[in-house]
């Protein structure tokens, strides 16, 4: 049995690389950019008016004068149009191009129209006001989005931008997922006393959805021979596997046994942690990486949270994510010298402190509790007591908003 950060040391030192491919960019949101982007021309390309209003020179407004003869109007999408007199004002519309011979925006709100004569209810104006410069933001050839950069709906924003009808995006993998016991039935049908609904696989199937990962699924009998003989095909046909259940020590837990005969490597089985102390990681020839998931919800759900996704972003990045961390609000025990994983609410404190409240639940195997919470807490192993206003990493399974 290992240590949280063995096992994550291990996880990042097996990492994979499964490629690059080209994608729209409206179909590109959270994936990873495997390039970088630069400007193709300035940004803005133009003196880019900001405000309806007039646009006059800033000069004549200096010599005392407050009415300006409205000589043309300059909408967004014109060529650039010219002030011929400097006495003049030309009517500019927002995102349109700044006219040769001005230098100035004043808004429509600062000023009445009268006879087509524009005159100013304001003392005072600022030189190039309402004016967003050619080039200010990034000039051509400007690095202005990093590879391995996620994207956002702002990078999409900006590849649109600088002509970014494709993208290079890293390559996600081909991923199984099979749950696997006797007890388990589909979730269209009447479990008898004995048995249960497959959550597991569901609830799994649908993390990877967020990872922009479409998977597969399977279930497997509590049979030695069908779990050899599908996991012999799956090891040869798919980039990852994660398995649900059959990882303990129970007698038709034949998963780590299963793995052995057919020749994947164990990496470590076992972490000093709780819940998901059976998590069983390892590799088939360096082809496919293998996540065998205790079967308790609650278990298999932490491990995919912290394990899965820390190899998946390391993979596609090249370096394991960094937590974000929040406050206690209330005292924890937890006597059993593990790593601790306790299920949070989190809120927001008025100085923008992160703050988790503990939603303890009634054990690995109460999903519902789940729903109650947004957040795991990770409470490191050496200790007993973690105190109310004590720092520790959160590790997020829900959208805060």
């Amino acid at each position: 049995m290992i240590a949280v950060k063995t096992a994550l040391d291990i996880i990042a030192q097996h990492t994979r690389d499964f490629g690059i491919e080209e994608v729209d960019l409206s179909e590109s949101l959270d994936r990873i950019l495997k390039e970088d982007w630069f400007c193709d021309r300035d940004l803005p390309p133009y003196n880019r008016v900001t405000m309806d209003g007039i646009a006059i020179q800033y000069q004549t407004f200096e010599k005392g004068v407050r009415s300006f003869p409205i000589l043309g109007v300059a909408a967004a999408g014109m060529k650039q149009m010219t002030l011929e007199d400097p006495a003049g004002c030309l009517e500019v519309m927002t995102g349109s191009v700044l006219p040769n011979g001005v230098d100035t925006v004043i808004r429509y709100e600062d000023l009445e129209i009268k006879d087509s004569i524009a005159i100013l209810t304001i003392d005072s104006i600022v030189k190039e006001q309402n004016v967003h410069f050619k080039g200010e933001d990034r000039k051509q050839g400007d690095l202005v989005v990093n590879k391995n950069t996620r994207i956002s709906s702002a990078e999409i924003g900006v590849g649109a931008s600088i002509g970014k009808s494709k993208v290079l995006v890293a390559k996600s993998p081909k991923v199984m997922v099979i749950s696997t016991g006797d007890e388990l039935v589909k979730i269209d049908e009447k479990p008898e006393a004995h048995q249960i609904r497959r959550s597991n696989v569901y609830r799994l199937v649908t993390t990877l959805k967020e990872y922009k990962i479409q998977a597969e699924s399977d279930h497997l009998n509590d049979s030695l021979e069908e779990i050899r003989e599908k996991l012999a095909i799956y090891l040869e046909e798919y980039d990852v596997i994660i398995l649900s259940g059959g990882v303990s020590k129970g007698k038709f837990d034949y998963i780590p046994q299963v793995l052995e005969s057919l020749k994947v490597e164990k990496l470590f089985h076992k972490i000093k942690q709780r819940p998901g102390k059976p998590f069983w990681f390892g590799k088939y020839k360096d082809q496919c990486t293998i996540f065998a998931l205790p079967g308790n919800p609650v278990s298999s759900f932490l491990c995919m949270q912290r394990y899965f996704h820390a190899w998946f972003v390391a993979s596609q990045t090249g370096r394991i994510p960094t937590p974000a961390y929040a406050q206690l609000i209330k005292d924890v025990s937890f006597k059993p010298d593990l790593t601790y994983y306790l299920e949070v609410d989190i809120s927001f404190s008025e100085d923008g402190m992160l703050k988790a409240s503990p939603q303890k639940g009634n054990g690995s195997g109460d999903l519902a509790n789940l729903v109650t919470a947004d957040a795991f807490i990770e409470l490191p192993q050496g200790k007993d007591l973690f105190k109310a206003g004590e720092i520790y990493p959160v590790h997020f399974y829900r959208k805060l908003f």
